[in-house]
């Protein structure tokens, strides 16, 4: 070789940047194939970014990723390797601002937020900046919850609680932001609402003797005594998971919330005292039966007691001997208490003229001595 070809060889190497491994360079991407990216990273060599070096997909197809004239920081990882070479990583460099990232919000207890890559029996996985962050079951919200599918894909923001690069231990906890929030959103319920107020909800639960209804920011709970002026047999028939109800602050006792359906403009007993006043004659439908006598439904929200002694003129062991639930009853209204809400009737008094009898006063059945003597018995 020539002193001239010489110098120029030198010259030419001389224009180029020198490049060390483990630096980050910017290139310019000037090639792109499904497995392997090359760039011009201003040396004499361009760098080679394969795909196992841009992400822990190996499935991935790079040209959907990255086009030519795209610029990017990668990190060298061999100068020059044995075709001469330059090996260039993204993932790692990646790595390494993620690691720093999750340092930051661990020290700072910041809330991050990454897509759930993978669904584990034991939690979730999500990757932040090509770090990948455990997040266990039992942290993935404030309730239990067995099947953990439906977060595939999705974003959600956590915190980190565990931190610890050697071991590559990174561990995550949605559950305290859920619990965070769920504190602030009932503080500025309980600070709003008192008793007496009509408010909205949503049923979070049915059960046998209630609801409980999400007021957004606490639950509280329906009553089925307290879900209607009428009967109700079931709460499940009346209302499912999700139904949007309007309801009524009842009480107020701590974090305790007791909600009524028995809205003031619908009770039934508001105008009763004139329609069942003592001496008027009704017709209802028997509504259930006990022992003592049958309870009839003059209207949704007002019930009546048939006492046994007032069926009939005969002798009746059991109401159930000649009354059936549904059956239409027509009576005359013997008492009205309206500070109870208690009405008794008889038939007896439909049958023969009312007169003072010294074994029985027909005119007022005392519904709570009733009952009270048919227990002790």
């Amino acid at each position: 070789m020539s002193e001239q070809e010489q110098t120029f060889e030198q010259m030419l190497n001389e224009s180029f940047k020198t490049i060390h491994t483990g630096e980050v360079v910017e290139g310019t991407i000037i090639d792109v194939k499904p497995d392997e990216a090359i760039l011009n990273i201003g040396y004499k060599s361009d760098g080679i970014l394969s795909r196992n070096e841009y992400s822990n997909d190996n499935s991935l197809d790079l040209t959907t990723k990255l086009n030519v004239g795209d610029k990017m920081d990668v990190k060298v990882l061999k100068a020059n390797d044995a075709d001469g070479q330059v090996v260039l990583s993204y993932k790692r460099l990646a790595l390494d601002r993620g690691n720093k990232k999750i340092e930051e919000a661990f020290n700072n207890k910041e809330t991050l937020s990454a897509k759930v890559v993978q669904v584990l029996e034991g939690g979730l996985v999500v990757v932040v900046d090509e770090v990948r962050i455990f997040i266990p079951a039992s942290l993935v919200s404030d309730t239990y919850e067995k099947d953990l599918t439906k977060y595939q894909d999705q974003e959600i923001e956590f915190v980190v609680t565990e931190y610890n690069p050697r071991r590559r231990r990174y561990i995550g906890n949605r559950r305290m932001l859920i619990a965070a929030e769920k504190a602030e959103k009932a503080k500025e319920l309980f600070d709003k609402i008192q008793a007496g107020d009509i408010v909205e909800g949503t049923v979070k639960n049915v059960t046998d003797f209630g609801a409980f209804i999400d007021l957004g920011g606490a639950d509280g709970l329906l009553h089925i005594s307290e879900m209607s002026w009428g009967r109700v047999e079931s709460p499940k028939k009346v209302f499912k998971v999700g139904d949007t109800v309007k309801v009524l602050v009842k009480s107020i006792e701590g974090k305790k919330i007791a909600l009524s359906r028995k809205f003031e403009d619908g009770n039934p007993w508001k105008n009763a005292s004139e329609k069942y006043a003592v001496g008027n004659v009704v017709t209802g439908k028997v509504a259930r039966m006990t022992d003592f006598g049958a309870f009839v439904e003059l209207e949704s929200g007002i019930d009546a007691l048939l006492h046994v002694s007032q069926i009939s003129k005969d002798h009746i062991d059991k109401p159930a001997d000649v009354l059936k639930v549904g059956d239409e009853v027509t009576a005359k209204i013997v008492d009205f208490n309206e500070d109870e809400h208690k009405i008794s009737l008889s038939v007896k008094a439909m049958l023969a003229p009312e007169k003072k009898d010294d074994n029985e006063d027909v005119a007022s059945v005392d519904i709570d001595q009733v009952i009270s003597e048919q227990t002790e018995e």
